[in-house]
């Protein structure tokens, strides 16, 4: 008996997340990486479960957005050091992501960070995708696939080495370099945050770090923050009571010597 096309149960002509690379290979760029994307993961959390209760959203770390089929299949992809989507879940049918890709979600990024090693011209790059009658392939730079293809509304370019950062908005069909505000920051409004550079130590690394802060200046803070700042908070809770016991103590002490004096005048207070 022939069988049919359903009993090969053949592969779906567009692979999903399970289906293809989770990484390309390569080698994370610079020790700063890996705790500049928790830094940014971190502290942005709070916030995206105001703006989406419903868990919808999804953060990426060096993972891979697919946007064209490829073969080997990561040629079709970027991926970016750290990014954000709204309205989508963290998971797909209980299945944790391996990647992101466009042609099963349609939801392109919201914000998409590059830490750059160097210069950051490769960040920049925005050589076209071409294809030439003899099949070769002329790889596109990164800086076109979120320009023209992903059409990523902001993209960031944070040089390590020097702490400098750049970022556009994707306005109509091109990225416009945008220009910080009067704190230095960025306003990145569909997630209701500020980007800007911190001088501080984390990890036991002091340099320079992308941080979030909200739209009226203020540092948005990492865990390991939130309970410094809720354990002095408390301190200062205690201390205020402390001393609201301690002058109650002096004012009842004033009030007895008052009363001492009085009686010992042969005064009664109660007839006062």
């Amino acid at each position: 008996m022939t069988e049919t096309a359903s009993q090969l149960d053949l592969p779906p002509s567009f692979p999903d997340h399970t289906q293809l690379p989770e990484s390309d290979g390569t080698f994370v760029k610079n020790f700063q990486e890996h705790p500049q994307s928790i830094i940014l993961t971190d502290s942005i959390g709070p916030v995206l479960q105001r703006l989406r209760p419903d868990g919808q959203y999804c953060i990426g770390q060096d993972s891979g957005i697919y946007w064209r089929e490829t073969d080997p299949p990561e040629k079709g992809a970027e991926a970016p050091d750290w990014f954000c989507v709204l309205g989508v879940p963290p998971d797909l049918d209980g299945v944790v992501r391996r990647s992101y890709v466009l042609w099963r979600e349609f939801i392109t990024p919201t914000i998409a960070l590059e830490f750059a090693s160097g210069d950051g011209s490769e960040e920049k790059d925005t050589t076209q995708l071409r294809i030439f009658t003899s099949g070769e392939v002329q790889k596109p730079g990164k800086f076109w696939v979120y320009e023209t293809i992903m059409r990523i509304p902001f993209y960031g370019i944070f040089q390590v080495k020097n702490g400098s950062l750049e970022m556009y908005h994707l306005i109509e069909a091109n990225y416009q370099k945008m220009t910080p505000n009067e704190r230095g920051h960025y306003p990145i409004t569909p997630l209701e945050v500020e980007l800007g550079v911190w001088q501080g130590t984390y990890q036991n690394q002091t340099r320079l770090w992308l941080r979030w802060w909200d739209m009226q200046g203020n540092l948005l803070l990492i865990g390991d923050e939130r309970a410094a700042a809720a354990e002095q908070k408390a301190i200062a809770a205690e201390q205020k009571a402390i001393a609201a016991e301690e002058q109650a103590a002096q004012e009842r002490q004033l009030r007895e010597a008052l009363l001492a004096q009085l009686r010992a005048r042969g005064i009664d207070p109660d007839t006062l």
